[in-house]
């Protein structure tokens, strides 16, 4: 059996039994683990339920999705890496229409911990 699974979601729902949750916004709001797909691409999401909505970077913005997915678990643990290193057995949260695999990741930021898409260095060199 796998350790986590997506689950099919909208803004409006109830958080679903196993969830992971990924951080704490700066406003004290919990920030759970999702994705969503935008302009061709699966994105991993920051979904934060006191607002009924998911984020997803892109473009050097925020976007907000109403619908999404979520991730819920049997076991997962956080991981530290660097230097764009994906530690084995991450958590795919997406992928690129290009083919690009992106992954679960979360970082401080502006005085959150926030979940977003972290990605191999190969790919983030333009």
């Amino acid at each position: 059996m796998a350790a986590y699974y997506w689950v099919d979601w909208t803004a409006t729902r109830m958080v679903p039994s196993g969830a992971v949750q990924g951080g704490v916004d700066k406003d004290g709001s919990e920030i759970y683990v999702g994705r969503a797909y935008h302009q061709g691409d699966w994105i991993p999401a920051k979904v934060i339920p006191a607002r009924s909505i998911a984020y997803v970077a892109y473009g050097g913005g925020e976007h907000e999705k109403e619908e999404f997915q979520m991730l819920c678990e049997q076991r997962f643990d956080w991981i530290p890496t660097s230097g764009g290193e994906i530690p084995a057995g991450a958590v795919e949260g997406g992928r690129t229409d290009g083919g690009e695999t992106l992954y679960v990741g979360r970082v401080w930021h502006d005085g959150a911990h926030t979940v977003g898409k972290a990605r191999t260095l190969k790919y983030s060199i333009h």
